[in-house]
């Protein structure tokens, strides 16, 4: 099962690099990965997804939780979360067929961000689902490069804050 899981860390050099080992060290294979910066100065956040049971992904919690810049982590999978992710989709565009990639592109609610004499760049944030959907289509057309973010997530509600962990003590 894809899990989703979230971790508050210091924005400190080597972190990502010592997260991503302790993933390889496990053997799983991260689908997804997002870092920014979070509410928090100094405070990093980082989104991956995972395939694993609830038992190697408590495992992993446990790891994650030794290592000392990780200040919480929270497992979205089975909350009510907003998920979301951009990709940018260069699509090869015709005189004869750009009219039905502009029209894809709106019944997608996507934008296109750049347009060349036989290219388009288009834009879409959502699910992971709904960007499989319009890459599909656009196939059709000729996709010359793509880029994707990854998932990010958050539980929705006021009330979901996650229990911050300071120096290994909760």
């Amino acid at each position: 099962m894809k899990h989703t899981i979230i971790a508050w860390m210091e924005d400190k050099p080597g972190v990502l690099s010592r997260v991503a080992g302790l993933f390889r060290r496990r053997n799983f294979n991260i689908e997804s990965l997002t870092v920014g910066h979070s509410e928090t100065p100094g405070i990093s956040r980082m989104t991956f997804v995972v395939d694993g049971d609830d038992r190697q992904i408590h495992q992993v919690q446990a790891q994650l939780f030794k290592l000392i810049n990780v200040t919480a982590i929270e497992d979205v999978t089975h909350e009510p979360a907003v998920i979301r992710e951009l990709a940018l989709i260069k699509v090869r565009a015709t005189s004869a067929n750009r009219a039905e990639i502009i029209q894809l592109v709106d019944i997608y609610r996507a934008n296109i961000v750049d347009v060349d004499v036989d290219s388009l760049i288009i834009q879409i944030a959502g699910t992971e689902e709904r960007i499989d959907s319009l890459v599909k289509l656009l196939q059709n057309f000729g996709i010359l490069e793509m880029v994707r973010t990854g998932q990010v997530a958050m539980v929705r509600g006021s009330n979901a804050k996650p229990p911050i962990r300071h120096n290994g003590v909760s």
